[in-house]
């Protein structure tokens, strides 16, 4: 009981000789903390949904529309599942329209991969800002306690210094986490984004998978090719 007493006593001193600074940090923390798990919960469902999908449609045979439905409906729940959903619903049309209508849909999707992202990159760059701040504060403390006290208010003198290094120390640790986990959903992101291209490309590739037909000009024009180069006389 006392121990913690005195735990409770220690951050209670500490957030208040910090102008309120460190609490505050630790609430970053925690905000920080509850945007990772939930990123990667959702990072690790969607690219795992899209190496299956990829593997599923190669098994797709061309103009196999049903297939691709069945596809698209198995993953429904991910992103992905909308480029073939939006592909299936653009067939008959060339393979550029269908481009067109698939690069709408694919950019619809992407505030989904991108939700939460500058909440993390800003906690990464108002953590060390706090910490600075802090120190500030700390060191101002440490000043007025010289000046008040003179040479003898040592323990004063090195509070300040302290709170103002914890500060920095909390800013700094928010920073670090911040900046790595950051870096890795950055990267999950660039994954599901070729995922996405990929898949657009082979659902392209199958379902306007087409030989077209000769036109009446292209017949003429290799009948006319024909009889050039048959030989004089024949």
């Amino acid at each position: 009981m006392t121990q913690s007493t005195s735990l409770i006593d220690f951050i209670i001193e500490i957030s208040i000789l910090s102008g309120g600074l460190i609490p505050l940090m630790f609430v970053l923390l925690c905000g920080v903390i509850a945007i990772v798990i939930e990123r990667f919960y959702y990072f690790h469902r969607v690219v795992k949904a899209g190496e299956a999908m990829e593997h599923d449609l190669e098994l797709v045979k061309p103009q196999n529309v049903d297939q691709m439905t069945q596809v698209a409906k198995h993953y429904e729940n991910a992103p992905q599942s909308r480029i073939i959903t939006a592909a299936v619903a653009a067939r008959g049309q060339s393979p550029e329209a269908m481009d067109r209508q698939i690069e709408e849909t694919l950019l619809w999707q992407l505030p989904k991969l991108d939700r939460n992202m500058w909440m993390l990159d800003t906690a990464v760059t108002l953590g060390p800002l706090l910490g600075l701040f802090g120190t500030i504060i700390g060191m101002v403390e440490s000043f007025s306690a010289i000046g008040l006290g003179g040479a003898s208010s040592t323990g004063a003198v090195t509070g300040g210094i302290g709170h103002a290094l914890m500060a920095t120390a909390v800013g700094l640790m928010i920073a670090i986490i911040g900046v790595s986990l950051l870096n890795y959903f950055n990267k999950r992101i660039r994954i599901a984004m070729h995922q996405m291209e990929l898949i657009k490309v082979m659902v392209i590739n199958r379902l306007c998978n087409t030989v077209a037909p000769t036109s009446g000009s292209d017949r003429a024009a290799n009948n006319v090719n024909t009889a050039a180069l048959k030989p004089q006389g024949a």
